[in-house]
């Protein structure tokens, strides 16, 4: 019986895992199997959050693109806000910009950015 599981476990191959944009501390987005992992995506730094949050979401589709997705398939989003203080204003912009039909998974937090400049970021998990 140990032969067979032995077996059978060196006849499966691991899911291959192809990186976008691979720098030399991180990707852009990552795929494994038939998920996409997109890096936390920032707008331009000094904009206000509506145009930050503009930025942010078509650099999302652009990525999604380039992994074969689009923000129907998002699984999830997860936004960080620098202060909630402007959850409605990015709120306003991502719900013209979601599929109502598609809603992902979604939480948003109040976090430090990376800079002082950084109002939004937004992770996002794709089906693909």
């Amino acid at each position: 019986m140990r032969d067979c599981f032995r077996s059978s476990i060196e006849r499966s191959s691991p899911m291959s895992i192809r990186r976008i944009e691979a720098g030399p501390r991180m990707s852009q987005a990552v795929i494994h199997g038939n998920t996409a992992y997109l890096a936390g995506q920032v707008g331009n730094p000094g904009a206000n959050v509506t145009e930050q949050t503009k930025a942010v979401l078509a650099e999302v589709e652009r990525l999604l693109k380039e992994v074969g997705s689009d923000k129907t398939k998002i699984l999830q989003a997860i936004i960080w806000l620098a202060d909630m203080k402007d959850f409605a204003e990015m709120n306003a912009v991502w719900d013209a910009w979601v599929d109502p039909a598609h809603t992902p998974a979604r939480a948003t937090g109040e976090a430090k950015l990376a800079t002082p400049d950084y109002k939004v970021e937004i992770i996002i998990t794709a089906a693909v």
